[in-house]
């Protein structure tokens, strides 16, 4: 791929006086910012530290070869080096020439934790366990004492020995990052793949604009009204801490009320029985309060806030490969791929009103601040001026996705149809025509659950986890809702077999085998995941050996919840799962390649919707048919032929 290419590797330590964890780097780089140590090394020269807290510069050969486009700039999370040097530089340097080893490691579902991946991989140079102190020591501000003389930060002469250490480990990052990606070599990156993150670079350098009066308004509105909710709940319980679960839980029990858990299911429907049966007025006021005190803490203003550059933008959102094992993207900072939604049909009326501080016309109006400032959350995102957002998402692409890999021909032809897929799946699964608020309506319901559940092999937790008892259904007439959706989906329930089937049977015999659209491949002792875009999915170490149930099952060594590396199990409904969630995402990346190369600059995405940004009055509506969906698109009148083309 790029053998001939010369490369740099790079590591530095830095000091700043913004905290890196909680406002993310493009927002580290604008505060009391400095490059303590620059470690480096050309191929597999040795590795050189410059050490620019002592007054050393970078040799000419590294300042030209970080301009130079053909020389590869490699780095641990390169993110966080190219945009240190691009502030150190004064100019944006472009992503196009610098290779993410973490998102190379990424590929192959290994951690995005340096340490973790070097343990995983075995690498000869390990990461040096010494690196947090020394960090914790030099990175960062320190606490003034009598014992510093009142300083607020560590240099190099405070601690001579450290700092030799502190350069040693610099070092050592870069020996252990070139270890990595020396292993990395064998299991080459699509050129497509490292396109797509050089295009996330460039959506991250560009970020969005952040409507800073909104959220500055909205975390003092939220901090008046945990205030007064917190009053009124000690005033109504008499309790020390009114936000103790143990000690509200207490409360309730005084009362003659008991409850397992205070969580927001739980509470919302211990609200609809006290109101029911009109048990205990106060215990029903306290429980509607601390629904409300549980939504008040808007976190995602106060993360906007602390996100904002001095553009007035937050950068740095989206996290390039974060997801394991599909490698769809990650939300960071804000997490913009989990926005509340907004229902409210006087949206524009309750911003301006929270904009202007009038707090008690926004509570007097809609009854519900905490709501409102909940649904007020998307819009703090705000184009330039001059232009104007616009928003394209796929329909239903999980389930277009499975029902196009599984070969599920009735749902295809929905699909092409324009059916409601509801409809389709509660009339496929009842035998009985199912229209929206027509005849049999209030089957869409039980669709719309087995829907959302049953896709990837779930049972009847899956249900209740998607909100099946809220919908009305009972736990008895669970099971039936899953044998009629699986009736009705054959083919979806037989690619569950036969992705299991084929994925054993690949680690048994090592020979490749295929399930449609997919294809097993087993080498450098790894299951080979092979999707239609080409992309592979790695399962490392796989192994046959009984499971829980006794019976026969493949497993692999993955990172777990906990962040540390187990072996679990893989079985048909996961193996789909994976395989179309990332199919989904190749979609959606090469969609957003398109969209950047008929020059529309893309600002956000979540899983299936694309967010762009784009002059107000100079757009083109443009209509692409695929089968029988028309999507509208609208463009720049000088892309739309170069967008179109590429269909």
């Amino acid at each position: 791929m790029d053998e001939k290419r010369r490369v740099l590797s790079i590591d530095l330590e830095t000091f700043s006086d913004i905290d890196l964890s909680s406002c993310g780097v493009y927002r580290y780089v604008e505060g009391d910012f400095h490059i303590l140590l620059f470690a480096y090394a050309f191929d597999d020269e040795d590795v050189r530290v410059v050490d620019m807290a002592c007054g050393e510069e970078l040799p000419q050969e590294v300042r030209d070869a970080i301009f130079d486009e053909t020389v590869i700039k490699a780095a641990w999370n390169a993110q966080f080096e190219r945009t240190c040097l691009s502030r150190y530089f004064c100019t944006q340097l472009s992503p196009d020439s610098w290779q993410c080893s973490m998102v190379w490691a990424a590929s192959l579902s290994l951690p995005l934790k340096l340490k973790t991946a070097a343990e995983v991989l075995k690498t000869g140079e390990q990461k040096d366990d010494a690196g947090e102190r020394l960090i914790k020591y030099f990175s960062v501000p320190c606490k003034p004492t009598k014992t510093n003389g009142g300083r607020t930060r560590n240099l190099p002469e405070h601690a001579p020995e450290d700092w030799a250490l502190f350069k040693s480990y610099c070092m050592q990052d870069v020996r252990t990052e070139r270890d990595i990606r020396h292993k990395l070599e064998a299991f080459p990156l699509q050129k497509s793949e490292w396109n797509f993150y050089h295009m996330d670079q460039r959506i991250n350098d560009r970020g969005v604009l952040i409507d800073k009066k909104l959220v500055e308004q909205a975390i003092t509105c939220d901090m008046m009204l945990s205030e007064e909710m917190t009053a009124k709940a000690y005033e109504l319980t008499g309790l020390e801490n009114p936000n103790s679960v143990s000690q509200l839980k207490g409360w309730l029990t005084e009362r003659g009320i008991d409850v397992d858990s205070l969580g927001k299911k739980n509470v919302t429907a211990l609200i609809k029985d006290l109101d029911k049966h009109s048990i205990d007025s106060e215990a029903l006021e306290m429980m509607r309060l601390r629904l409300q005190m549980a939504k008040s803490s808007v976190k995602k203003y106060q993360a906007a806030d602390r996100y904002i550059c001095l553009d007035g933008r937050a950068h740095g959102l989206f996290q390039f490969s974060g997801a394991n094992r599909t490698q769809r993207w990650a939300g960071r900072g804000i997490q913009l791929q989990n926005l509340p939604q907004n229902h409210i049909s006087t949206l524009d009326e309750a911003r301006e009103l929270v904009k202007l501080g009038c707090f008690d016309m926004v509570e007097s109006i809609y009854g519900n601040t905490p709501d409102i400032l909940s649904q007020l959350i998307r819009t703090m995102l705000i184009p330039k001026e001059g232009c104007e957002f616009i928003v394209a998402d796929f329909s239903a692409i999980e389930a277009r996705v499975l029902a196009w890999l599984a070969g599920e021909q009735w749902r295809m032809d929905a699909f092409k149809r324009g059916d409601d897929i509801y409809c389709a799946s509660a009339s496929q699964m009842f035998g009985v025509p199912v229209v929206k608020h027509g005849i049999n309506g209030e089957l869409r319901q039980k669709g719309k659950v087995a829907e959302l559940a049953c896709g990837y092999g779930g049972a009847a937790g899956a249900l209740i986890s998607m909100g099946a008892l809220d919908m009305g259904l009972s736990e008895e007439e669970l099971p039936g809702l899953i044998d009629d959706w699986r009736t009705a989906n054959p083919h979806i329930v037989q690619f569950w077999w036969d992705v299991e089937k084929a994925a054993m049977d690949t680690v048994k015999d090592h020979k490749e085998h295929n399930v449609g659209r997919i294809g097993f491949q087993f080498y450098a002792n790894t299951l080979w995941v092979v999707l239609p875009s080409g992309r592979k999915l790695a399962y490392i170490k796989p192994r046959l050996q009984p499971n829980r149930f006794g019976k026969m099952a493949m497993t692999y060594e993955c990172l777990g919840q906990s962040s540390k590396w187990i072996r679990t199990d893989f079985y048909g409904g996961r193996g789909a799962e994976n395989c179309c969630q990332a199919t989904a995402r190749d979609l959606l990346a090469e969609a957003m390649w398109r969209m950047e190369r008929a020059g529309l600059d893309i600002v956000g995405h979540v899983h299936d919707e694309v967010i762009l940004e784009v002059p107000k009055g100079t757009i083109t509506v443009v209509r692409v048919t695929v089968g029988t969906t028309t999507s509208r698109i609208e463009l720049s009148p000088g892309a739309a032929q170069i967008f179109m083309s590429s269909y």
